[in-house]
């Protein structure tokens, strides 16, 4: 899943990434982490680190030095009274949370997909839905790092937390990771319910939907009337079997006929149609959404939180003020009806609390988070820049690992933490040897 291909090349899950570095190394072990950094540095080469490949940017990106963590993967310690888990940092989170379960913990908030490695996703600041609730990166309360010197620092309540907060999203630019310590909560399960409305009546009750619902999201299908809204509810009660076992079939029918025939065997399908022939776009959107059914479960958060995601494509997503986000998302709505093309992805709207990481795109406030793709290999431009526009209107912070066009002089201004992070990295990497063009772009040279 790291990209990294038998010839020595590396690509990105989506395709749109690549790159033929000077060497890949795959350390197994902390001291091979810093014998790799050292070496580098003898050879005057960059380090860069790849989780699962699953960025759409070119943040891991690098043609001198790139390093997968696929080896240093596990469970390192349970502390059972406080709930906090140690971890490698190349550990998977779909194999981490099925291991938590089991021992009677979950983290506390999810994704849609769990494919990421554990560093991936805090550092580039990946998150769930719930208004009550934050990223991944804010369950964070340890680390262990290699820094540019190739020494190891260890930050956590005790050793240096302030420069703990500011590393739980650091774009792998002060160092590699090689541990987290997460702080977990009581294993809980999710009450599903999943349905079709029309987009007008998901607007209107959206605010009402995520106050009194723990968990709530929305795709709607561009070209469509509706969407399929998403509620999930926190509880500690226990699935049991259905009245009768025709009841329990249907309901086991429509969350399989949700979650993979319709999200990704007839989506994929319907795409490359799509993309063959533009015009028929709308008309399939429609067919996409009318062939679901409701669904209601009750099952493991993280089976819950996370989808398989089969359909490759290409994805920008942004952060912007509560307050803002469902008029930023009516004007995407209005954006799409002016373009040259059909749009044949849905457009998924979330919510997130507000976190105190420097670099977290919800740092400081509540946030709403729109996210929009195209099917991979279909031109993208003419609308990633379109929504880009809408979201500058608002402040918008983007995901820093999917698409968008942004700069270190247009974002410094949007993280009311940003010199904060700056002087971590002046502190941790002066000479830059965990930079790339990505980084470069984002951060400053």
């Amino acid at each position: 899943m790291s990209g990294i291909r038998s010839d020595g090349s590396w690509r990105n899950w989506a395709g749109n990434q690549r790159s033929r570095p000077v060497r890949i190394a795959r350390p197994v072990s902390e001291s091979d982490v810093m014998d790799v950094v050292r070496e580098a540095a003898t050879d005057g080469l960059g380090v860069r680190v790849v989780g699962a490949g699953h960025s759409f940017t070119a943040i891991a990106r690098t043609d001198d030095v790139l390093v997968t963590l696929d080896d240093m993967t596990g469970i390192v310690a349970v502390d059972e009274a406080s709930g906090r888990v140690r971890v490698r940092a190349g550990t998977r989170l779909c194999d981490l949370n099925p291991q938590l379960d089991a021992m009677g913990l979950a983290m506390s908030n999810l994704g849609d997909i769990a494919y990421q490695s554990v560093a991936g996703a805090i550092s580039t600041s990946t998150h769930g839905t719930g208004l009550g609730f934050r990223s991944i990166a804010a369950d964070v309360v340890g680390l262990r790092l290699v820094t540019a010197a190739g020494a190891v620092v260890v930050l956590d309540d005790d050793h240096d937390p302030d420069l703990r907060d500011v590393a739980r999203v650091g774009l792998g630019a002060l160092g590699v990771v090689t541990e987290v310590t997460l702080q977990c909560v009581p294993a809980f399960n999710l009450h599903a319910v999943e349905e079709i409305l029309p987009i007008d009546d998901v607007l209107a009750g959206f605010d009402a939907f995520a106050e009194g619902t723990d968990h709530t999201e929305f795709f709607w299908m561009p070209h469509t009337g509706n969407a399929l809204l998403k509620r999930n509810t926190r509880t500690t009660e226990v699935p049991t079997p259905a009245r009768n076992a025709r009841h329990a079939m249907k309901r086991r029918w429509n969350r399989f006929k949700n979650k993979e025939l319709l999200e990704n065997v007839a989506f994929g399908a319907l795409n490359h149609l799509g993309r063959l022939r533009p015009s028929f776009i709308p008309r399939l959107n429609g067919r996409v959404l009318a062939g679901a059914g409701r669904a209601e479960y009750l099952t493991t958060s993280y089976d819950v939180f996370a989808s398989p995601r089969r359909v490759r494509f290409y994805e920008m997503e942004y952060a912007v003020p509560r307050r803002d986000g469902l008029e930023a998302f009516r004007r995407v709505q209005a954006l799409i009806d002016t373009l040259d093309r059909p749009i044949s992805f849905p457009i998924e709207f979330r919510i997130l609390g507000g976190d105190d990481i420097p670099l977290s795109t919800a740092s400081g406030r509540d946030s709403c988070f729109i996210a929009v793709h195209v099917f991979r290999g279909t031109p993208y431009e003419d609308y990633f820049r379109g929504v880009e526009a809408i979201m500058d209107d608002y402040d918008g912070r983007p995901h820093w690992g999917k698409l968008h066009f942004q700069t270190a002089d247009t974002l410094a201004g949007r993280y009311p933490g940003w010199d904060r992070f700056h002087s971590a990295r002046e502190r941790l990497d002066p000479r830059r040897r965990f930079t790339n063009d990505y980084l470069d772009r984002v951060l400053g040279p």
